[in-house]
């Protein structure tokens, strides 16, 4: 009874804590999914340039922020072993991390036009891509700054600042591409440039509005993260890069897989590119939820080893698996038994409709693929986050690296051309990588939580 009880109340505190990071990964995608609808009304060539620049700025963006948040397990260790000097360290090393990767980043989005008509990009939609990188780069230093003060809420489990403040910029966002993209309030219409902009312009808002937060709220204000920023520490500015650079590298080895997963089924023509777009942009918002319960897991189990607890932090790293696996299984339920209802959402439409009836006919189909590719991918999401939690994160990322590139796509380019099974043999092999991710990553946390365990039991007086 006490087992459970216990068990109980870790189950509990990580859904409070994961809540809220969900919700803000759902909130971020809405920013993407409005920045698409409202794009769109510009014109076909608007929506391809738009579509170049976000995927080449996000996708560099986002391996400089896993770097960054190596921000998360660091503070949260340090809020276990209630070293208070080392949260703050933790966080203003965080703020010096982000701005040496945020400024060349910045000049390198400067001269991008060459770089995507290098790439045979059609030259209108290079030139819009290129204006909507020139603007939308002064947002990087922003945003990064963000993500090292959001791993500091975060590592202290105080999520919910963040939460509202997303929500908040959500309506920024559309006020913003409204007046800047269409030309409203008497300004001029800037087109897609103005939703680089008006990006920018969120980022730089969100920053401002947590920076205010942690001054404003006498308990982040007293770790002083504000103070000392004149010069960084050396040798914690390394630790913090040598923790995070595999987060980096991981992130960005995942979203390369999937980026060329889409390259990969482009070449089976538009019907199943369209229909690979609906199932992965299905499996996105579901796999939000693993996600918002793995970044729980970095600060549960980061917080237990920081106190000392082994016991607890392999109770914390099992609890989020547990949990984001067995939501996952109720989504796969749904791409395999409704798969219709999901297309539907996307398309207006089942199976038995007259129009892109090919379209939806695949999408279902590859809808029940992704069903098995969820289960997996809620087991590699929190098995990854626990392990970052213990300040493990080089061999994930060779995991990483082994699972998706040579497992997942080395499978699916047989099953697709090999056995011509097309967009659903890339999706097959996408599964099989992230089966071999989840398999491997959950033998790793057990491998670690019982080496501490072993380690702790032979310094124990008994032992």
């Amino acid at each position: 009874m006490p087992q459970l009880y216990v068990i109980r109340r870790e189950v509990r505190a990580t859904f409070l804590l994961a809540a809220p990071l969900a919700l803000t990964q759902l909130a971020q995608m809405a920013m993407s999914f409005v920045d698409v609808i409202m794009i769109g009304r510009l014109g076909t060539v608007a929506l391809a340039g738009g579509v170049l620049g976000s995927v080449l700025f996000f996708t560099l963006l986002l391996v400089c922020m896993g770097v960054v948040m190596a921000v998360n397990p660091m503070v949260a260790q340090a809020v276990g072993a209630e070293d208070s000097d080392e949260v703050g360290r933790s966080a203003r090393q965080g703020l010096w991390l982000a701005t040496a990767l945020g400024v060349p980043l910045v000049f390198l989005f400067g001269p991008s036009e060459w770089f995507l008509l290098a790439m045979g990009q059609e030259p209108e939609a290079a030139s819009l891509a290129a204006d909507y990188l020139l603007a939308i780069r002064w947002g990087i230093i922003p945003n990064l700054l963000f993500t090292a003060l959001r791993g500091f809420c975060e590592g202290l489990a105080r999520p919910r600042p963040v939460l509202i403040i997303t929500l908040i910029a959500v309506v920024i966002n559309a006020f913003g591409n409204w007046v800047l993209m269409y030309g409203k309030l008497g300004l001029p219409a800037l087109g897609l440039a103005g939703c680089g902009w008006s990006s920018s312009i969120v980022m730089a808002s969100m920053l401002v509005m947590l920076v205010v937060f942690i001054r404003w709220s006498p308990d982040l204000r007293a770790y002083r993260v504000f103070a000392g920023l004149r010069k960084p520490d050396r040798a914690h500015f390394r630790t913090l890069f040598k923790l995070g650079w595999p987060i980096g590298a991981q992130f960005g080895l995942e979203a390369g897989l999937f980026s060329a997963s889409t390259l990969i089924i482009g070449l089976f023509g538009t019907t199943a590119l369209a229909a690979h777009q609906v199932a992965l942009n299905a499996s996105s918002v579901t796999f939000m939820i693993p996600l918002g319960v793995g970044m729980a897991a970095t600060v549960r189990v980061g917080q237990a080893v920081g106190a000392g607890d082994t016991l607890g932090s392999a109770r914390a790293g099992w609890t989020a698996i547990a949990m984001g696996t067995t939501f996952m299984f109720g989504s796969a339920m749904l791409f395999w038994f409704k798969p219709e209802w999901v297309v539907w959402v996307y398309t207006g439409q089942n199976a038995a409709g007259p129009v892109d009836a090919a379209v939806v006919q695949l999408a279902a189909g590859l809808l029940v693929i992704a069903g098995v590719f969820q289960l997996f991918d809620g087991a590699q999401a929190t098995a990854a986050g626990a392990l970052r939690g213990l300040k493990d994160t080089r061999v994930p990322m060779l995991i990483g690296a082994t699972s998706y590139w040579i497992v997942g796509i080395g499978i699916g380019l047989l099953l697709a051309f090999g056995f011509g099974l097309e967009a659903k043999g890339i999706w097959w092999g996408l599964t099989g990588g992230l089966a071999t991710a989840a398999v491997l990553l959950n033998a790793r946390f057990r491998y670690l939580v019982g080496r501490e365990e072993s380690e702790r039991k032979e310094l124990s007086p008994g032992g």
